[in-house]
């Protein structure tokens, strides 16, 4: 054997190892799988199903839990019902069913388009903000940049419940509360540290080269920055994005304190869905499964940038 094989066989993985490592990432795989799959199927049952001990694994799907989530209800009495005329749709009957009758929409779509709005507004502004950030401390010589930097990073770890009762208060000085406008800058300024932090070691890997070139050809410093260094950077803007996305998707504790109606997301609004008698669970679980359906759908047509995003820079020669 040469030394070329002795040392390919040193660094490769033996066909046992392999095997192993690929056990484990289906094993895990499927333990992080369990849960989603559970709030799907759990999205499909009855609420007498939901609820049954021991949990029933095979059941007969029904769609009561998605027209529960989008209509609200009212309890009547028999005699009502029967002078009330035939049920014409399918969801009508199966309301009827259950002795309710559908009194109207319900909040879900407002407050889902809301999270739409917020979300993905507040990341836009995070990724734009943190890229020229990143991009004046990667380029240019700033005063006091390590100390400026860790300050932004340390806004970061500070915990929400920290600063929730002074930005409720601001807020309500100036008219904040419960807008959309008021999440959006809110979490910008939140996700900003973030992208900042995460965009300048992006930027840190391209090559000065690219622009110091663009700029000899007679483009500008600003021309130089859009046409040679967003598309290198490319990649790590859209993990930044992805990562803004999912704090901005899923906050809670500032969505709670702070909107109750107009701009009420979905987060807050999940645990609020209450059906006649108790916890309407198959609800819960489809206003939880829709919720999830944008976010990875975002990540999954992103998922080649994000995959290369998280290993940017890791190789150097």
């Amino acid at each position: 054997m040469s030394a070329s094989d002795q040392a390919r066989s040193i660094v490769a993985p033996t066909s046992m190892m392999r095997r192993i490592a690929g056990a484990l990432v289906i094993v895990y795989a499927i333990v992080t799988m369990i849960p989603l799959v559970w709030i799907i199927a759990t999205s499909f049952k009855t609420p007498p199903d939901s609820i049954a001990y021991p949990p029933k694994i095979v059941f007969t799907p029904s769609l009561e839990g998605y027209v529960n989530l989008f209509t609200t209800r009212t309890r009547q009495s028999p005699e009502v019902l029967a002078q009330l005329p035939a049920p014409t749709t399918w969801y009508d009957k199966l309301v009827r069913s259950r002795n309710m009758v559908i009194a109207g929409p319900s909040n879900v779509v407002p407050r889902f388009v809301n999270s739409i709005i917020i979300a993905f507004g507040s990341t836009f502004l995070a990724v734009f903000l943190g890229t020229l950030a990143a991009y004046g401390f990667s380029r240019f010589r700033v005063p006091f940049k390590d100390d400026l930097l860790f300050f932004i990073l340390s806004t970061r770890m500070m915990p929400p419940i920290a600063v929730a009762i002074p930005i409720y208060l601001m807020y309500r000085q100036l008219g904040l509360n419960d807008t959309k406008l008021g999440m959006i800058l809110l979490y910008t300024a939140v996700n900003v540290s973030l992208a900042v932090w995460l965009l300048k070691g992006f930027i840190d890997e391209i090559p000065r080269e690219y622009e110091e070139a663009a700029m000899i050809d007679g483009y500008t410093r600003l021309q130089a920055f859009r046409l040679a260094v967003l598309p290198q950077a490319a990649t790590g803007i859209a993990a930044t994005a992805i990562f803004c996305l999912i704090f901005a998707w899923n906050e809670y504790a500032f969505a709670v304190l702070l909107t109750s109606g107009t701009a009420q997301t979905m987060p807050p609004f999940i645990p609020f869905i209450i059906g006649e008698g108790g916890q309407d669970w198959p609800a819960v679980a489809a206003a939880t499964t829709l919720f999830v359906v944008p976010i990875f759908v975002f990540t999954l047509l992103l998922r080649k940038h994000l995959l290369r995003g998280i290993t940017f820079g890791a190789v150097r020669k």
